[in-house]
């Protein structure tokens, strides 16, 4: 894929400090830790970088000693941070990472909550070939949904791609009615969707990666994932099927966004679907076997 647009992907999203053991032991016993980062969006942008496309992530972060070191870890990554939003009246979100038995947040009132369709004036639509989204971003405020479906029209307007990973966050939604509404809702206003199939069936009710293929007829790439078995991509070429790599899991938490970003690599170097899969089976790989969302690889 040519493209004379500056921007492969923009990445929009909230991304928080990140505190995890150094080495896979539970939070209880650990006795050494290192501060990274994570967001769904910023992950993926992450992942993208380290393949060599050109990549933006946009979001707000507090003006405070955790989001100034944020902002230049993911810039570290080769990752454009420049019109990332530094609020000095609000904070940078927080997440522990407790490796097997999950994650905890501290997210609520972050900077990144804050955020609306205003501050999507300082993003040149024109320069760029994909916006890639999350599930999360509207469920952090009403403020943040707008700003989803503004960037939606925003970059059919101006011709470019939008890419949307469900990521369901069940703990941040009113209600689950309420998620599967606004989620189908933006999937189907979406040109690539990824989506669990869990996440579908908890979601929609679809069991099965043909069921969400029908709720999503009109997607020109829908991906679903089915965990460590397989990922299917339905898309003009029909219906491919890849099987999942095995790998000996250390920290499940950022697979999925290193799967999207792989998938898009190859979407962007104009692979095909079978390709495409594969590269994102392998990125997923990296991320399982590391505590760290975004291994520095």
């Amino acid at each position: 894929m040519l493209s004379t647009r500056s921007i492969d992907v923009l990445a929009i999203g909230e991304t928080m400090a990140l505190v995890t053991p150094q080495r896979a032991e539970s939070l209880e016993v650990a006795e050494d830790f290192s501060v990274e980062i994570g967001g769904a969006e910023s992950n993926a942008a992450c992942h993208l970088a380290h393949s060599g496309h050109r990549v933006e992530w946009f979001g707000a972060l507090g003006d405070d000693a955790l989001g100034r070191r944020t902002r230049a870890r993911i810039a570290a990554h080769g990752v454009d941070t420049a019109r990332v939003i530094m609020s000095p009246s609000a904070p940078t979100g927080l997440y522990v990472k407790n490796p097997g038995a999950g994650v905890t947040y501290y997210r609520r009132g972050s900077a990144a909550s804050r955020l609306g369709p205003a501050d999507l004036e300082r993003i040149d639509w024109s320069a760029i070939r994909i916006v890639h989204l999350s599930g999360i971003t509207p469920a952090l405020s009403e403020s943040c949904r707008a700003l989803v479906n503004t960037a939606i029209d925003a970059a059919h307007a101006n011709g470019v791609t939008v890419s949307f990973d469900v990521n369901l966050r069940s703990s941040l939604w009113d209600s689950d009615d309420e998620a599967a509404v606004v989620l189908l809702d933006i999937a189907r206003r979406s040109d690539i969707v990824l989506v669990g199939r869990d996440e579908a069936e908890a979601l929609w009710g679809s069991a099965t990666a043909d069921d969400v293929r029908a709720l999503l007829s009109a997607t020109a790439h829908l991906v679903v994932k089915d965990a460590d078995i397989e990922a299917i991509e339905f898309s003009e070429a029909g219906r491919i099927v890849a099987p999942a790599h095995r790998v000996e899991v250390v920290e499940p938490v950022g697979a999925g966004d290193a799967f999207a970003a792989g998938w898009l690599s190859g979407l962007l170097l104009g692979e095909d679907s079978a390709t495409r899969l594969q590269a994102g089976h392998s990125r997923a790989a990296s991320a399982l076997a590391s505590t760290k969302d975004v291994p520095m690889t």
